[in-house]
């Protein structure tokens, strides 16, 4: 793997955003304002939605919070994940939370950037734990997301998406977990492997 760059907002792509300021103008500029703040809401909760899809193997909710064109690149400790589409991701996925994995992932600190009524950029800091019970592996760790969103037909979805670790630690398991809920064991897909 080459040397990592600095993970600042200028490596990472993120523009200045729309200012965070009220207009000084009318009722309609307000109005602006005030939408421009419910997109920001409703991009959150689409990121929080991920989150739960995902841990849930929820493909079908899934897919509807990309883009069709959606790419993806995830870098961790030893792998580089690309894919393009939203179904070759969300087919993936599916591959990864199965009936054997127990997955937690949350998302902290959005840094939204509101660059239109349409577009957005995201920042996003991860904490996740990953137990691969088939393979007797946990990883946990935590990454910087960077996200764009496009708001088509009134909907904001994720159109790129990637994160780079900030530190993954995978852990071989000498026993399985005795879990008390294994939520995945009765909703997750069959493993593959």
């Amino acid at each position: 793997m080459s040397k990592r760059q600095v993970l600042n907002k200028k490596n990472l792509g993120i523009e200045p955003g729309l200012p965070l300021q009220a207009s000084a103008g009318g009722i309609e500029e307000l109005r602006r304002d005030i939408q421009r703040l419910m997109d920001m809401e409703a991009i959150r909760q689409l990121k929080y939605a991920y989150f739960r899809c995902v841990d849930t193997c929820n493909l079908e909710e899934l897919a509807t919070l990309f883009h069709e064109d959606v790419t993806v690149r995830f870098v961790g400790g030893n792998y580089e994940w690309k894919l393009q589409g939203r179904a070759d991701y969300v087919k993936n996925i599916g591959k990864s939370f199965t009936k054997e994995a127990v997955g937690q992932h949350n998302a902290h600190h959005p840094e939204i950037q509101m660059l239109s009524d349409t577009e957005a950029t995201a920042l996003w800091y991860l904490a996740d734990n990953m137990w691969i019970l088939n393979h007797n592996v946990k990883t946990h760790g935590t990454a910087l997301y960077r996200d764009r969103y496009l708001k088509v037909n009134g909907k904001w979805q994720i159109k790129d998406t990637s994160y780079e670790r900030l530190y993954e630690i995978n852990d071989v398991l000498t026993e399985r977990p005795k879990l008390s809920s294994h939520y995945l064991a009765e909703h997750g897909t069959e493993p593959q492997f």
